[in-house]
């Protein structure tokens, strides 16, 4: 079949069987598997030359190993080998070239402290589990050995005290199985590390405590899953394992909305469907779930979080994934994301290994999507709410921080996330148009070098709101309150300045391409601005004299989804003194914010004393602030 330019097909694939989900992994594999078969060196793949923290040669072997993700799966039955003769070839020599010393290809036996290779060796590990039957049983001792030492290298070097504890247990746990060492006590090592990283509910924190984002689900969820269901070990440590992935399948199922999309926060966004990892992982280790949910709903969180992943513009002409989010963005991009990382996002498939008899694909999916409106996650730190219908998920959350990933204070320590109008990370800071400061309150003493949260001094997520405490100098301070009134949320700021303040405070970014509505408000709303698009209506009400709203045009390719946005902005100068001021955001998917006429209905806000009060025409939503 002649594939489309940006692999165009995926988008029509209805992925309602297994034939489908083929369908999808062989679209994806197939430009790479085409570019590999190019390669001179076996074992790398070179897509681009993006630079990342670790060297150019092992940029490629990283890209070589995160296709291994994908083509275990697909080797996990034999018969495919005889589909894709020279897939095979190209995979198997190229793990033999890697991890032999005498080729010229050889990944080498210096890796140091902190290796990348390290986390490509979980990989290799899955790989090696999937296709063992025909892949590593009929390899000669000599040959077996010659890998085990490669791999063995890990329990020489040092590595974080994060997830990548959970490569290195991967390993272990194969060198253990296959038995040519005992390192059970090695992996008991490690797991007794991360068990003191547990929280609660299924989360917990990677390495640092104030981080917790999607690494907890597609890393600490997925690795330990994986390895349990890979290994089929029944110790008391893989029933934790699967206690917690239980008691997690809950609260992670609050991260989707209806239309399939997840929460974007936090780093390492570029892994994209890798969102979906910790579903597949239970299906493929048949995690025991809550009883409110089936593996219907578990197939149905899946495929529907991969549907919306292959209608974005994921893809190259060529068909290639290259660093982005919904479209081709380096801006936002980790040090470590080398130019092929996202094919970690392969991984997912690993559900695509089970027989066609296993009950993940002979029960229906489930079309009852389940969501709570508004939940707590202590745990995360944020308010997870949801519109009428589920179509849009808001996170509001404090105190998270990320002190040594760039464009952190964007990842983490906005107000509000969001899966329809996602985020914008800055392209610089100097002018507002280069900040992109949505859902964020940016800060300057002149109109130039903004500055917005970076590690708030104290913070609480309570049942109605959240609230933080930020001192961007040692003479201002301010406290914020958030409080969720679906679609809309009110933002209190008590600031205490001693020196002259410049303010910047944006809503949702929205596509550059829509309506103004500034002209069809109320008369009662003089100071407000919304704009709608075919994603829904974002706008700012602004209730404080200080500040006056405006739609704003930031830098292009600082959003997530959008390529090029606008923002409802509203700014101000402050002269020293104290102050408090309080806004109206809307951010609505739903366009739940209209009357029959289509006319935007503002909310009542007022604040009395330390109470908030949002009334609606058939509601009304308070929040008291302890902190007040």
């Amino acid at each position: 079949m002649k594939r489309k330019l940006f692999n165009e097909q995926i988008k029509e694939n209805p992925l309602r069987s297994k034939a489908d989900v083929k369908a999808a992994l062989v679209d994806i594999l197939t430009p790479a598997m085409a570019v590999l078969s190019q390669q001179k060196r076996k074992g790398r793949f070179r897509m681009s030359d993006s630079g990342a923290v670790y060297i150019q040669d092992k940029t490629e072997v990283e890209g070589f190993m995160r296709l291994l993700w994908g083509l275990g799966p697909f080797f996990a039955d034999k018969k495919r080998i005889y589909e894709q003769p020279q897939w095979y070839e190209l995979t198997t020599q190229g793990i033999l070239a890697g991890t032999d010393p005498q080729s010229p290809d050889y990944w080498g036996s210096d890796l140091g402290d902190y290796d990348q290779v390290f986390v490509e060796m979980g990989a290799l590990t899955a790989f090696l589990y999937e296709t063992k039957a025909t892949f590593w049983d009929n390899l000669s001792v000599p040959k077996q050995k010659t890998i085990v030492k490669w791999m063995d290298q890990v329990n020489h070097k040092v590595i974080p005290k994060t997830n990548w504890l959970f490569f290195r247990a991967m390993v272990n746990q194969f060198i253990t199985d296959t038995g040519y060492m005992d390192n059970s006590e090695l992996i008991d090592e490690d797991y007794a590390i991360t068990n003191k990283q547990y929280l609660g509910h299924g989360w917990s924190y990677d390495g640092y405590v104030n981080q917790i984002d999607n690494y907890i689900p597609f890393a600490y969820q997925f690795f330990t899953i994986l390895t349990v269901g890979l290994a089929h070990t029944d110790n008391e440590q893989s029933k934790l394992l699967k206690e917690r992935a239980k008691a997690f399948v809950p609260s992670y199922a609050n991260w989707f909305a209806a239309d399939g999309a997840a929460l974007p926060y936090g780093r390492s966004l570029d892994y994209r469907f890798a969102q979906a990892a910790f579903w597949a992982a239970c299906a493929y280790a048949h995690v025991d779930l809550p009883d409110d949910y089936t593996i219907g709903d578990i197939k149905h969180l899946l495929l529907n979080n991969l549907r919306w992943w292959f209608k974005q513009n994921i893809f190259q002409s060529d068909g290639l994934i290259p660093i982005g989010y919904s479209y081709p963005n380096m801006n936002f991009a980790e040090g470590y994301n080398g130019p092929a990382s996202a094919y970690w996002a392969l991984k997912t498939f690993i559900f695509f290994a089970l027989p066609d008899d296993d009950p993940f694909w002979t029960t229906k999916e489930s079309d009852d999507f389940k969501f709570e409106a508004l939940k707590k996650q202590p745990e995360p730190r944020m308010l997870i709410a949801h519109s009428q219908n589920g179509l849009e998920v808001q996170a509001f959350t404090a105190g998270q921080h990320s002190h040594e990933h760039a464009h952190g204070e964007d990842k983490y320590e906005k107000y509000v996330y969001s899966t329809t109008f996602g985020f914008s990370t800055a392209k610089a800071r100097t002018l507002l148009k280069q900040g992109a400061f949505d859902n964020t309150l940016a800060v300057s003493e002149s109109e130039n070098f903004w500055r917005t949260a970076f590690k708030y001094d104290d913070y609480a997520i309570h049942d109605d709101y959240v609230y933080s405490d930020w001192k961007p100098w040692d003479d201002v301070e301010i406290k914020n309150y958030v409080v969720p009134a679906m679609p809309w949320h009110v933002r209190v700021h008590q600031i205490d300045t001693k020196r002259p303040l410049h303010l910047a405070e944006g809503s949702f970014a929205a596509p550059d391409y829509g309506k103004d509505y500034q002209k069809e408000l109320p008369s009662k709303a003089e100071n407000a601005v919304f704009y709608q698009t075919e994603v829904g209506i974002t706008g700012i009400v602004g209730l404080s004299k200080e500040l006056t709203a405006e739609l704003s045009v930031p830098e292009p390719n600082t959003n997530l989804y959008f390529p090029k946005t606008k923002i409802p902005l509203q700014t101000g100068v402050l002269k020293p003194g104290k102050y408090t001021l309080v806004s109206l955001y809307l951010g609505d998917r739903e366009l739940e914010s209209l009357d029959d006429d289509g006319h935007i209905v503002i909310p009542e806000v007022k604040l009395d004393g330390n109470k908030l009060t949002i009334a609606f025409n058939d509601h009304t939503v308070s929040a008291t602030f302890s902190e007040f």
